[in-house]
């Protein structure tokens, strides 16, 4: 088949719910993927960075192998072995709590949303403050937690009972919040708002304010999670412990998971038999992947590789805005999550790059999003960087 075949299949048989480029890949490994054709592409995104090891990732496909020939599918009423690991596993590398899993970040979030109703229902709190710019996912709740008018366009009346703040703007909120309010949901980066960080200080000053009205603080960490960013999480940045953690994307390295990670010093039972469940979440076969990508960071130094060639990149970037002072406006992010704000539209530039062999995404208009996998070499870098330079200086 060629890309025009696969594409007037799309076009007859599937919703057209995503704007697609014409391109179709067949094949992926490490940071390399080839379209149908046949030609080659260094990934700069790692589909909006569920890729952290990279594609195709050996520890990974080996335990899927294996797992599929015992069980690929355990009902939730009964028990399996990777499940359990898997939860031991994100709680010895994150904080005491407990884990419910299910099969994306949107899930996760509906997962968040919910134990935060449930958790105020008794004291009449039901208002969740999030953060402008800020992505939780296109489900109805996790949509109404997204405060992008563009994503909720044409579908309210949403679910009532969020109020929006800008980030790392305390006042503001100091100024939304109620006697009804029962939780903070954040991303410590926004990545779809345009790679914005919060603040230290905000955070630090934020969690005080949760604790002093018992307001439960959440941080949604579905892009930032699984070292990304240089630790396992992105609260580890701040020196504090959110209540709820929302995880999905990099945890399975490209096998659907999501997962809600639960505090233990909140100590109520909230979420009990019968108030929430995933038929297929916590399955064998994600849980599989994600013990084996715990383990290929662990052994693999992922997190400090991570900060590296974070720095790495971040330097090489800086360089390029020097020679480019009218086309990249900044550079910002942490690790290997980066942006790059531009004075220009950025859809041309990641058109340009993809024809050159570079795969990037842009957000926000003007926000070029730099998510290589945490396998990157130097020699990697130095290519995508070049090739970079060389578009924005043809812009």
């Amino acid at each position: 088949m060629k890309t025009k075949e696969v594409q007037e299949q799309y076009n007859q048989y599937v919703l057209p719910t995503y704007t697609r480029v014409s391109m179709c890949i067949v094949k992926a490994k490490g940071l390399k993927v080839w379209d149908i054709e046949g030609k080659e592409y260094l990934d700069f995104f790692s589909g909006w960075a569920v890729s952290g090891l990279g594609h195709c990732h050996p520890a990974v496909v080996n335990a899927i192998k294996n797992q599929i020939r015992k069980v690929i599918h355990i009902p939730n009423n009964f028990y399996g072995i990777k499940q359990g690991q898997l939860a031991e596993k994100i709680i010895q590398h994150s904080f005491p709590g407990r884990v419910f899993f299910c099969n994306s970040g949107a899930e996760a979030n509906e997962g968040a949303i919910k134990f935060a109703r449930r958790y105020g229902s008794l004291s009449g709190r039901y208002e969740i403050v999030t953060m402008k710019n800020s992505f939780h996912g296109r489900t109805l709740g996790a949509l109404a937690a997204t405060a992008q008018e563009k994503y909720q366009k044409g579908f309210n009346p949403l679910l009532e009972g969020f109020k929006y703040v800008q980030l790392n703007d305390f006042e503001a909120l100091q100024k939304v919040v109620s006697d009804k309010t029962v939780a903070i949901i954040l991303e410590p980066i926004q990545g779809e708002g345009g790679v914005n960080i919060a603040d230290v200080d905000y955070i630090k000053r934020l969690r005080t304010f949760c604790d002093d009205r018992k307001i439960l603080l959440i941080f949604d960490e579905v892009q930032t999670g699984m070292g990304r960013t240089g630790y396992w999480f992105a609260f580890q940045h701040y020196g504090i412990e959110p209540d709820l953690m929302t995880l999905a994307k990099s945890l399975a390295n490209g096998v659907p998971i999501g997962a809600l990670v639960v505090n233990r010093r909140i100590k109520e039972e909230v979420l009990v038999a019968g108030t929430h469940a995933s038929t297929f979440g916590g399955n064998p076969l994600a849980t599989a992947a994600g013990l084996a990508v715990f383990k290929a960071i662990e052994e693999g130094g992922l997190l400090t590789r991570a900060k590296e060639m974070g720095e790495y990149l971040r330097a090489g970037l800086e360089k390029i805005k020097q020679k480019h002072p009218a086309v990249i406006k900044e550079i910002r992010g942490m690790g290997l999550m980066l942006g790059v704000e531009l004075h220009v539209p950025g859809s041309d530039i990641v058109n340009r790059a993809r024809e050159a062999g570079l795969l990037i995404n842009c957000t926000q208009d003007k926000v070029l999003r730099i998510i290589p996998a945490m396998t990157i070499t130097k020699r990697q870098a130095d290519q995508g960087l070049d090739i970079l330079d060389q578009v924005l200086a043809s812009v």
